[in-house]
């Protein structure tokens, strides 16, 4: 694999580890309207919103890497498992001696439901690695994705919102897709399939710009309607499989692949350490916001800085691990 390619995966990688984070952070202002100023519901709906497409790239890069001529090896299906037994663990002590939630029930339910919310990605990965020995993307043209993009993701999506002209429903069309399984596994295709694709065109960096700030604005109005209409949050918009933020990830990879694809140190320094940031920065948001550690009175500099003590926190303790961890199993 080329250093330019290495380049732009680090950089989208880097970028999704970030937009993890920002998820997060926002996730309180998103769900608590009633106690939060509209402006400050309005900054975190559309910092939300620009970072929905987070977990699709992760998808799309393991496509990228996995979906061609080499795949997934027994070292990564081991890897990924002991990263699953290892951030369960670290939550499971973090529950039991941090906060009041009863550890038994969750180590009870281990097999059915992560351990701490986030590690849901952990299982959703095994599925990808599983397929990708049986799986060749072979070399394909932007007229065909753009034809499957718009089936697929949009007119038969079942998380497309439902469009009805008196009775008759014509959005989505049922082509009896179901499940979020079969979207990861498509964000994984196209990600090998747009990354193998000549996609260095005239102006196609302007259009996917554009496509990403449209599909980012989008998903923040038909939030923030849905919170009219419902008078609470609904995720109807959020959804990772949902058609704009579908549309939003494809944009922002070709976006890097094309324009991004020159490795940026610092970057290239949270890449490296994604996997182990991704495990632990769950847990410091949730220590900040359950000790008051964060100041909600001041919505701007309460962001700020618990993305900023998140991501330095779990980057020091991704480094720490990582020395201590000298066959990367788990860093």
């Amino acid at each position: 694999m080329s250093a330019q390619k290495i380049g732009w995966i680090d950089n989208l990688r880097a970028v999704a580890c970030m937009m993890v984070i920002m998820i997060h952070t926002t996730t309180w202002y998103i769900t608590n309207s009633d106690r939060v100023a509209e402006s400050a519901w309005d900054g975190a709906n559309l910092l939300n919103s620009a970072s929905r497409v987070c977990v699709p790239l992760f998808f799309m890069i393991s496509g990228y890497l996995f979906f061609g001529e080499r795949s997934a090896q027994p070292r990564h299906f081991l890897r990924i498992v002991l990263c699953l037994l290892f951030y369960s663990a670290v939550a499971l002590v973090y529950i039991s001696v941090l906060t009041p939630i009863n550890e038994k029930l969750s180590l009870l339910h281990l097999l059915q439901k992560p351990v701490f919310y986030h590690l849901w990605f952990f299982f959703a990965i095994i599925t990808i690695y599983l397929f990708s020995p049986l799986i060749q993307v072979k070399p394909t043209t932007a007229r065909y994705v753009m034809a499957l993009v718009l089936v697929v993701a949009v007119l038969a999506n079942p998380n497309t919102a439902d469009q009805t002209i008196d009775r008759f429903q014509w959005l989505p069309v049922n082509l009896y897709i179901s499940g979020n399984s079969i979207y990861y596994l498509l964000y994984a295709l196209l990600g090998r399939a747009l990354g193998t694709m000549q996609t260095e065109r005239r102006g196609i960096n302007w259009l996917a710009a554009l496509l990403f700030i449209a599909c980012v604005a989008g998903i923040a109005v038909g939030t923030k309607n849905e919170l009219h209409i419902n008078g609470a949050f609904s995720d109807l918009w959020y959804l990772y499989c949902g058609p704009l933020v579908f549309i939003g990830a494809l944009s922002l990879f070709v976006l890097f692949k094309n324009a991004l694809n020159r490795p940026l140190p610092i970057l290239a320094l949270i890449s490296r350490n994604s996997l182990p940031i991704y495990g632990f920065h769950a847990l410091i948001i949730h220590f900040m916001r359950t000790h008051y550690l964060d100041h909600k009175q001041w919505p701007l500099l309460d962001i700020t800085l618990v993305f900023t003590v998140t991501l330095a926190g779990s980057l020091l303790l991704a480094l720490a691990l990582r020395r201590l961890d000298k066959r990367h199993l788990v860093s």
